[in-house]
Parts: C-alpha cells; structure tokens; sequence
C-alpha cells in the first residue's frame, strides 16, 4: 500500500502547502477530525503555506529578550560590583 508523504520545511519541519487554499481546507479538515483550530501563515523561510495552533490575534511579535538582559553569574549569592 502506498502512502502519501507530505515534503516539509527544511527549517520549521512544518508540511508546506502550496498555497493558502489548501492549507485553509487542510486548517478545516483537522477541526471536522479531530476538534482542533487551526490557523494558516506564510513561511518567512520557504515561502509556502503552513499551519500553527497558536492564534495570531494574541501572538505577540517576536522579540529577542536575550539582548535586554545584563549577563548573570550562576554562582548563588553573587553581587556584581558596581
């Protein structure tokens, strides 16, 4: 028996869909199936079609907090000198 074995993102390792009809219809399939919402985006990586489960209306933007930060020693009780 032959199975259907969807290409994915090289980089999210998400399935990519061609375009955002048949990402849409895969988005209500799962819902009808299995009761989960689904939502549609572009790749930024590859350009095609993909499906998160997070909600875009209450995504915050990406922000590197990593940078904001001062770096800090692991070591308990220590106070750096100012």
């Amino acid at each position: 028996m032959h199975f259907f074995t969807p290409q994915r993102c090289q980089t999210t390792s998400k399935i990519m869909y061609h375009d955002k009809a048949m990402a849409e219809r895969a988005a209500d399939e799962s819902f009808v199936s299995r009761g989960v919402r689904l939502w549609v985006y572009q790749c930024e990586y590859c350009r095609t079609w993909h499906l998160t489960s997070r909600d875009p209306a209450t995504t915050l933007p990406h922000y590197s907090i990593e940078r904001s930060r001062k770096p800090r020693s692991r070591k308990r009780g220590y106070k750096p000198r100012w």
